[in-house]
């Protein structure tokens, strides 16, 4: 198992308030058409429903993590169905002040040795980009 952990985020809402924004990840669709257009382009073709999120990428195709798991108030971890290999994606969210939260993404995937060089990067800059998107919707 290779885990990928992006780089902490800070994000002005407790703890609380943003772990309660992921009881119906549906709510963050509406959010996301709210950032400016080259954020957009940025974050490229996601979308989100009660309980997942849908990545399209033209590398890889799409992308479905499905919620498995929500611990009050600082984990939610995302299982990944459609993956041909075992890969989870998990939220932590630590308190900063009461008024602050810290968001860490991290992926836990299970691949080869071998492969690591060749894709850890991609998984690396996935996990940066998804902190990134969760920290903008957050705001």
């Amino acid at each position: 198992m290779a885990t990928y952990s992006s780089k902490p985020a800070v994000i002005n809402r407790p703890i609380q308030e943003i772990f309660d924004r992921f009881s119906d990840l549906s709510n963050l669709q509406n959010q996301l058409k709210e950032l400016p257009e080259d954020q957009l382009a940025r974050i490229g073709d996601v979308k989100f429903d009660a309980d997942s999120i849908a990545i399209n990428t033209p590398q890889v195709g799409e992308i479905k993590f499905q919620v498995t798991e929500r611990v009050a108030p600082g984990r939610i971890v995302f299982g990944s169905p459609s993956s041909p290999i075992p890969l989870n994606m998990i939220l932590t969210l630590k308190p900063v002040t009461e008024d602050s939260t810290e968001v860490v993404t991290s992926i836990d995937v299970e691949i080869p040795m071998m492969l690591r060089p060749l894709i850890g990067g991609k998984l690396q800059e996935a996990a940066d980009q998804f902190s990134k998107l969760m920290s903008q919707l957050s705001r």
